[in-house]
Order: C-alpha cells, then structure tokens, then sequence
C-alpha cells in the first residue's frame, strides 16, 4: 500500500495546503493500492510561484550546465528504473515485460535523445543584418495521461529542462506513482530548486488552475481530445501558448502483396500491445476487399498469441486501466456487433477464467464500415477493425476519412509504393513496416493536436524567437 502525501514545491517536499486525497485502485484486482494527496488551486498557486523564481537564473544556464543536469538524471533513472516499472505494473496493469521495458524504456531514451540533441541544437544564429535568438518561454504547466507515463512525461519535462524552462508537472490520477518516483529520480540528480515542481490531482482541481494561471506561459498537454479543447479555452484568456498530443484512430494501410498475410498478423499483435490503450494505434486495419477472408484468417490465427492475465506474470497484456474505460470498451464493442461488423474473435465480457480485474478479450471486427462508431471513436481498447478498400485511392480516402490525424501505418514488401502511399496519409506520424525513430517528430493533424514532441523538435515549443535587428557581427565574431 503506497502513501504519497506530500509535493514537490521549490525544491523540498512539502504537504498540500489541504487535507485531502484519492485513492488509486489497481486495476487488476480492483482494490485500493495507494493514496495520494490531492492538490488544490492553492498549491498550484505555490508551485508556479517556485518555477517564476527559479526561471531567472534557470533560463540563463549554460548548455553544459543542462547537459550534466541531463546526464545526472539519467543515472538516476537508470538506478530507478526497477521502481518505475513496479510502480507502472501497480498503477495502469502494464505486464512485466511491458513495464520494464518499453515503457520505462520510453522514458530513457527520450532522455538520451534530450541530452544529444541539446549538445547540438543553435539558439542563436545570424540572418543578415540581425541576430535570431532562440530564449526558453517561460513557466511551463505539463499535465500528462495514465497509458504510457514515462513516455509523456518525458518528452514534455525533458525538453523543458534542456531548453532553459522551469515547470510544474501534474501526473494523472490515475498513474500518480510514477510521477512520485520520477521527481524522486530528478531531486536525487540535483534539479535547482524550483525548476521542477509536482502537484497531484485530478482536473477540476489542478488542471483548470495551472492551465489557466496567469503567471504560467505555456501548456504541454496530452490526453483526450475533449480535455484539450477545455484546456485550450482555459488557456485563452492568457494568450498563452498550448500544444496538445491528443486523440487518434490510426489507419494501418496493408497493401497488396506477398506479405500480406504476415502483415495482417503483426498489425493484430501490434495493436493490442499495452491493452490498446495508445492514441498512436493502428486500430484501422485496411485491407484490400480481395483478400478479405484472407484477412480474417491471418487475424484469427494471430489473436490466440495475444494473451491476457494478472501483469506480473508472463503475458501479452494486463487489464485496462479502470472501471469506466472497460465498461466504455465493452460498450463499444457490443455497438460493433449490433452495428452488423463481423467478429472475428474477442468479444464482450471477460476472458475466460478472469472474474476480476478489468481485463478486455483481445476483440477483432472484419467488414467495417467507417460510418460505424467502431471505426469512428477511439475505443482506447484491445479492439481492432478491419476495413475493405478496393484500391490505393480508395484506401487512402478512407485512411483519411477521420477527425483524427495523429499516426498512421503502411505495410508492404514494395518500398517504393509504401513511400507513396505514406506520404498521402494525413497524419503527423506514419511509420512503414513498424519503422520506429526517437528523432522523428510526434504530434497530430485536425483533432489530434497541435505542436511537436521528440528529439530536437520537441524543443521548438518550449522557445520563445527574438529577432534583434541592426545585429550587425563585427571582425572576430562568430556566427
């Protein structure tokens, strides 16, 4: 039973300026597994005041300053790493292997990729007759989701830090512990007081007076599309800046090849890899209508690989990550079925044996339709759909066919027609054959967001352009 009932504020851990706390219950006995104090606009208000008298001399450190703040951390992280697994694995049911893992590994090669593009990176550079300078916004207000935490809050509080920001993070309530042992790991590595604060709680608390608090300059969040759109009307009112990595209902377009059928198997293991619970996923299977019953096949075979069961012993997947999102998925689920989509495997209910914890069978539908709300809204599930397309052309209407533009897929043993058809795909994102890249740009198209995060482009948003004119650089200067 964790007890974490104390933030972190100007470099000390300090108590809530309220007596309150929520419980975090596991997900995969769906008992009480920890308690945490619950912030309030109070404490926001400290924690900003912290980041505002820390930015001063934060925004004026070295480059080599931040790297060996960079380096630090990522020792401790990797002394850590165990207790952020065992956390992860408490808090949102991610399997062992997973936690340790991608996961956790998530966050430590963001963290290398901080590091290297800051040793590389120009604030300053000379155009003409004036000097273009890159300076850090300011005040930063990070709030971060429950499905990959490490991964989010690395790509946010990294960048921060290399760039010159102070910060106030708040975790979601759902995945509070990583959050704690994350700012153990940067208090432990030497973050200045007051460049790093923690304040936990839920939204209406915390979200709505840091997003909107007049002394922050900018908002890095992630999550739903609905909580961005608030977020961002919050925000207005300070004309601050808000980047958001939101929603998504990623089309995985599977060309016509002799692959095919190994393709349809890896797109059904890929999907349901952390329970489904991935903006990014390729949960749009698009098939040609050909090779449909092919299709199927290859799915069903695939499905029996992806196992499901308690997350601290050897399976594919745990359960997902609360009550209100299983009963969302079991909803959905049934409106595929109603909605006429074939089901291939999965189901509603339960895998068979498990009575408790939130655990979602492994769910694949055929013949969809994109009118269906299967292949509308993001189920944020175990549950693939698979669509029919008749050509290129057709395919890529309906990749594109969707409010959402986060992260898209193209899978072929042709290179060259892969290339093609992922450069048509509206999305911010788009892997060909599971490509994977920590230095590529992350960030949505339409719904899905706004910004970049990762590698050097994960910088952009946390700086601030100064044009100073008449900058003329005279014999001896460098450029």
């Amino acid at each position: 039973m964790r007890e974490y009932r104390k933030f972190y504020i100007g470099g000390r851990w300090v108590d809530s300026a309220q007596s309150a706390t929520f419980d975090v219950i596991n997900p995969a006995t769906e008992e009480v597994c920890g308690t945490v104090a619950s912030g309030s606009a109070a404490d926001v208000d400290k924690a900003v005041a912290a980041a505002r008298q820390a930015f001063g001399a934060w925004s004026a450190s070295t480059v080599a300053e931040r790297v060996e703040l960079l380096t630090n951390i990522s020792a401790e992280y990797q002394n850590r790493s165990g207790d952020l697994a065992a956390a992860l694995t408490e808090e949102m049911g991610a399997p062992t292997a997973l936690a340790n893992g991608f996961q956790v590994g998530l966050g430590a090669g963001h963290l290398g990729t901080a590091i290297e593009a800051l040793q590389n990176f120009t604030f300053e550079e000379q155009r003409g007759e004036s000097l273009v300078v890159k300076e850090p916004i300011g005040v930063c207000a990070l709030i971060t989701p429950w499905n990959w935490p490490m991964n989010q809050i690395a790509v946010k509080v990294f960048p921060a830090l290399a760039t010159g920001c102070t910060m106030v993070l708040k975790p979601s309530e759902r995945s509070p512990f990583t959050g704690q042992v994350f700012t153990e790991i940067l208090d432990a590595a030497g973050v200045p007081a007051g460049v790093f604060n923690l304040v936990q709680g839920d939204g209406p608390s915390v979200g709505v007076p840091l997003s909107g608090h007049p002394d922050v300059d900018m908002v890095s969040f992630t999550g739903s599309t609905r909580a961005g759109i608030d977020i961002a009307k919050n925000a207005a009112a300070g004309v601050k800046r808000v980047t958001q990595e939101l929603g998504g209902k990623g089309p995985n377009i599977v060309l016509d090849d002799a692959d095919f059928a190994e393709n349809v198997s890896k797109g059904v293991v890929t999907m349901m890899l952390n329970s489904g619970q991935t903006c990014s996923a390729p949960s749009r299977m698009l098939v040609p209508n050909a090779r449909m019953e092919e299709a199927i096949t290859a799915a069903k075979d695939a499905a029996p690989s992806v196992t499901v069961g308690d997350p601290t012993g050897d399976y594919s997947i745990g359960p997902v990550v609360s009550e209100s999102q299983f009963d969302k998925i079991q909803g959905l689920i049934q409106q595929g079925i109603d909605d006429g989509a074939t089901l291939v495997t999965g189901g509603p209910g339960r895998p068979e044996g498990l009575t408790k914890g939130f655990y979602v069978q492994p769910t694949v539908f055929a013949d969809v339709k994109n009118d269906m709300a299967i292949a509308r809204e993001e189920i944020f599930g175990p549950v693939l759909t698979i669509l029919g397309y008749e050509d290129i052309d057709h395919a890529i209407d309906i990749a594109n066919d969707t409010e959402y533009g986060l992260a898209g897929f193209v899978a072929g043993a042709d290179l060259d027609e892969a290339r093609s058809v992922a450069r048509r795909i509206r999305a911010g994102s788009v892997a060909i054959n599971d490509a994977f890249d920590f230095c590529a740009p992350f960030g949505g198209y339409k719904k899905s967001g706004n910004g970049r995060e990762w590698g050097e482009f994960g910088f952009d948003d946390y700086l601030e352009i100064k044009g100073i004119l008449g900058y003329s650089p005279t014999p001896g200067d460098s450029e």
